[in-house]
């Protein structure tokens, strides 16, 4: 590792070096290196960050020259064939948003937790089947995507990730919801649709910030009445789960506004369970109907 470092920064004096051995078919810039330009011309200088991107390339490894890189604080290696991220990656540390989504990778290199000012995280669409307890030093990171792979757990030191406010988990292979997760005070964004789930435990509860809840395409039971008691939530999706029965404190979540069908919009989003009678003709005649029912239950 220590040979690469003095031969980046040997790169940075002679912009000509940074040609690699063996020439990689990248149309888009190509040109520019066999120019003999240094690659820093190929970074775009925006408003607020420093952006390089190479998005649907056909790479199965990445460019060496773009450790050179120290600047960039938006990378999207998106949509390519990349099977493993070099360790390397731990020198851009002034990246806020990588996006890493769409690739072949299997696991992730250590010196993530160098990334300190990593803010925003794509791995979705990857094939990854772990993540590595030292992400979590990444304490500036708010939005962790990681749908579509083959996770079934996290490491318990997620739970100190206590600025994140956006978490996807979808299609993946969780059999619950990490219990990390319920540390995570300041998330108002949790999506496990498509996993494993059975229950959603009572520890939901503790996700006192959480707006947008999403669990569909699970096979859950029960609805928990603790998840009545998370009031500031918007949109709670439900669908296509083994719900048979409604807790009569569901009217506490009166921020839902109504019985949401279109899969984008605030609401309560409860289709394709098997309630029991009169349920789904109350959910038919709206959230107010619903919640009218339920209050009068309660109450008798």
């Amino acid at each position: 590792m220590g040979g690469k470092q003095s031969r980046a920064g040997s790169n940075e004096k002679d912009p000509k070096r940074l040609l690699p051995g063996k020439r990689q078919k990248f149309s888009s810039w190509d040109d520019t290196l066999l120019l003999g330009k240094d690659p820093r011309s190929l970074l775009k200088r925006g408003m607020r960050h420093v952006s390089f991107s190479l998005v649907t390339k056909g790479m199965t490894d990445v460019p060496d020259f773009l450790w050179g890189l120290l600047e960039v604080q938006k990378l999207n290696l998106s949509h390519n064939q990349l099977q493993v991220l070099p360790p390397e990656v731990g020198r851009l540390t002034r990246i806020v948003v990588l996006n890493l989504c769409g690739n072949r990778l299997k696991s992730l290199p250590r010196e993530v937790s160098l990334l300190q000012s990593l803010k925003v995280l794509f791995l979705n669409m990857n094939c990854l089947a772990e993540v590595p307890a030292e992400l979590s030093l990444c304490r500036n990171l708010e939005v962790l995507s990681m749908s579509h792979n083959c996770l079934s757990q996290l490491p318990a030191s997620f739970a100190d990730l206590s600025r994140l406010r956006k978490l996807n988990l979808s299609n993946n292979y969780f059999a619950h919801i990490p219990i990390c997760v319920f540390s995570l005070k300041e998330l108002d964004f949790l999506h496990v649709g498509s996993n494993r789930l059975e229950n959603i435990a009572e520890s939901i509860q503790c996700l006192a910030s959480l707006q947008i809840f999403i669990a569909e395409s699970n096979n859950i039971h029960s609805f928990p009445r603790s998840l009545c008691l998370v009031t500031s939530l918007e949109l709670l999706n439900l669908n296509n789960n083994d719900i048979q029965t409604l807790p009569d404190e569901l009217y506490l979540l009166c921020r839902l506004g109504r019985i949401a069908w279109n899969p984008m919009d605030k609401g309560l989003h409860i289709s394709h369970n098997p309630l029991s009678k009169p349920l789904p003709e109350l959910v038919e005649g709206g959230l107010e109907m619903l919640y009218s029912y339920l209050k009068d239950k309660k109450h008798h």
